[in-house]
């Protein structure tokens, strides 16, 4: 019996011996899928006292959650698998995530997004003089760029306001920025209620870095205005620019200003979900972190420096070097960190299904002949698939 599982199975059985020079590769290798009924379904090991499961290795890899000796004794339906194929079904079509950067002129909004995603996205930027910011009106741009990642795709877009706050009468000033919100939102639900959506893009704002500036006590009325505008159609963040303009505790009491004024004006900035009891301990620390955080006091740059025997981007100064990623220094991680490794996939279903939804119930309310002709095109959706149309 030995011999016949040796010729049947010799890299199993007996990895130590040496094989033949011309001898073939045997069909039933470890690394080959078999449901040959040739195959014994047990054997022994070189010693003979113990007697042990032969199974192929399973050809789906790392992939396979069932491939152990623990759970192949056990019968499965196979639903744990279900995320896996979840993950490769997204990663095939790729992610989208739109972000739209506001507040007034020299603030580092470009610096700091371009430090975000190591990219500069505004390399032909007109920057204007004097004479032409005094005439120039509050406007939208857009840039787009495509990221791959270890096989994931995302594409970025972001959407500035430049000429916000940067005029003497700011009256209405944020009206460009809310326009631009209202018709992505409106655009996303006419192409809901079309008959083809295979093709649908969401060019929804999923998220709104507000940028507050350094230079006062607190808000300002613009800034309470834009964000009581917006905060019921975007998520908002609110940011402290120019973090190094503070010392550690005046920091401190800048963030508890912000925080109040906020609360006082009821506007409604992005909330962290609640982790569930199921939530690892780790993952309900850096929640509790990020929140403390908030309004994140960041730092930007693009140029790279030595210190300290490690090249690092930071902002060299008279009296020392300020590192863009060193979180004593600024929130600059922990806004990247929410941004993209833990909380893009919530900016985006708190968009979907809580801000989108209330626009859209809000839309239908003022407008009862737009729902009678919604009911109308699912009704004669429904007659076509009846009739086999």
């Amino acid at each position: 019996m030995e011999s016949l599982l040796k010729d049947l199975h010799p890299d199993i059985l007996f990895p130590e011996s040496p094989k033949a020079e011309n001898e073939e590769e045997n069909i039933h290798s470890s690394d080959s899928f078999c449901c040959s009924s040739a195959l014994p379904e047990y054997r022994t090991n070189p010693t003979g006292d113990k007697y042990l499961p032969l199974r192929p290795k399973s050809p789906w890899g790392r992939f396979d959650l069932y491939d152990s000796p623990a759970d192949q004794e056990k019968e499965y339906v196979g639903i744990a698998t279900l995320p896996n194929q979840v993950q490769r079904s997204s990663v095939k079509k790729g992610f989208e995530f739109n972000l739209m950067v506001a507040g007034e002129s020299g603030l580092g909004k470009s610096t700091l997004v371009n430090s975000l995603f190591l990219t500069n996205l505004y390399m032909d930027r007109h920057l204007y003089d004097v004479s032409e910011n005094i005439a120039k009106t509050v406007s939208i741009t857009k840039t787009s760029v495509d990221f791959v990642e270890k096989g994931v795709k995302l594409r970025l877009t972001i959407v500035d306001t430049p000429g916000f706050g940067d005029a003497l009468n700011n009256d209405k000033s944020w009206q460009a920025a809310l326009d631009y919100v209202d018709q992505q939102l409106d655009q996303y639900r006419r192409d809901e209620i079309g008959l083809t959506r295979k093709n649908m893009r969401d060019n929804r704002v999923h998220c709104c870095l507000y940028f507050i500036s350094p230079h006062g006590h607190g808000l300002r009325p613009i800034d309470v205005e834009f964000m009581k505008a917006l905060h019921q159609k975007v998520n908002i963040v609110p940011v402290l620019a120019k973090a190094d303009s503070f010392t550690p505790t005046e920091i401190s009491k800048m963030k508890t200003k912000i925080m109040t004024e906020i609360n006082k004006n009821k506007i409604q900035i992005f909330q962290f979900p609640e982790c569930g009891p199921e939530e690892e301990e780790l993952l309900r620390k850096q929640d509790q972190e990020l929140k403390r955080r908030i309004p994140f006091a960041v730092i930007g740059s693009n140029t790279v420096v030595e210190s300290d025997g490690r090249r690092v981007r930071a902002r060299v100064y008279p009296w020392g070097v300020v590192e863009v990623e060193n979180p004593f220094h600024s929130d600059f991680v922990h806004l990247r960190n929410m941004l993209v490794r833990t909380h893009l996939q919530d900016l985006k279903d708190m968009t979907h299904y809580t801000l989108y939804e209330n626009y859209r119930i809000h839309f239908l309310c003022k407008n009862p002949c737009m729902l009678r002709q919604m009911q109308e095109v699912l009704q004669r959706i429904q007659e076509q698939i009846r009739h086999g149309h």
